[in-house]
């Protein structure tokens, strides 16, 4: 529900303010009662409210009435809690709903997507209010499945089940090559050295050398798909993360990278693409930092 008010701009009506609201019959006989003066205008389809206080009194009626609205909502979820809870080791029941699960990205996905939810980082859980009862409710069945997939016994579990399994090998290859910190380049279009430039397989990164020497073709099958059919010719680039002040210096595409770029293999990042590696570059820097807290006491 939205509250606001605007300044009366009629010559006639200098001194007054105009409010909307949506309609509601009590909301309304709760502003005729604060405001007996009040008049409704078709034109605008909104109260005008005379007198050069009445910014001030509308401004304070608006905030009461959201207090209200939020009290309210907070009872109509309490009462459909109460009739049909949910029942989850994951979730506790306080002031307001507290979830608290494994880390997941999905869960991470869903609980931000939740109106007035947030991070309580002292307690290590997300506090859902009882007005966002019902959509809680309708993406439970996500979290909970999330949470269980990452409990550490049913992960210790998975890893088991994929010991030595084509897939982890593929897995264990791929990580292999990624701690080499080297990249197919096409030999005649080459990135700037120095700067962060978008990659297919590794997100933003730096090139800090070109060596020379020529990718061989199993290798590209393998590793790099998006070069394996191309007919370019491809050398090995050396690359580093980029830094978050380079990736805040960075300024973004002003295009979607095209076919030709992803063939490449590396393009100028975009503006989404900039902002999801900062957050990244963020957040590895507030846990190094919360380690290096910890360990020092």
């Amino acid at each position: 529900m939205e509250l606001t008010q605007r300044p009366a701009r009629e010559k006639e009506e200098t001194s007054g303010t105009f409010a909307t609201f949506p309609y509601d019959r009590m909301t309304v006989e709760r502003f005729r009662e604060a405001f007996p003066r009040a008049r409704w205008s078709d034109e605008r389809r909104s109260w005008f409210v005379p007198g050069k206080t009445a910014a001030r009194r509308v401004d304070r009626w608006l905030a009461r009435e959201a207090e209200l609205l939020d009290a309210h909502g907070d009872s109509k979820g309490r009462d459909a809690y109460a009739f049909d809870p949910i029942v989850s080791p994951y979730l506790e029941l306080g002031e307001d709903l507290r979830v608290r699960t494994p880390y997941s990205k999905t869960v991470l996905e869903e609980l931000r997507a939740i109106p007035w939810s947030h991070w309580d980082e002292d307690l290590r859980v997300w506090h859902v209010p009882f007005r966002s009862y019902e959509e809680l409710r309708r993406r439970w069945q996500r979290i909970e499945e999330a949470a269980r997939r990452s409990e550490p016994e049913e992960r210790k579990r998975r890893r088991e089940a994929n010991k030595n399994s084509r897939e982890q090998k593929a897995a264990r290859l791929r990580s292999a090559e990624r701690r080499r910190r080297r990249y197919p380049l096409p030999y005649d279009e080459l990135p700037p050295l120095g700067r962060p430039v978008a990659t297919e397989q590794y997100g933003i990164v730096v090139f800090v050398e070109v060596s020379g020497e020529f990718v061989e073709p199993p290798v590209l099958i393998t590793f790099y798909p998006h070069a394996a059919r191309t007919g370019l010719d491809y050398v090995w680039g050396t690359w580093r993360p980029a830094s978050l002040s380079e990736l805040i210096a960075t300024w973004p595409a002003r295009r979607e990278p095209g076919l030709r770029d992803h063939i490449l293999g590396w393009w100028r990042p975009t503006l989404a693409e900039l902002r999801i590696a900062r957050r990244k570059v963020r957040t590895a820097e507030r846990r190094r930092q919360t380690r290096a807290v910890s360990q020092s006491t």
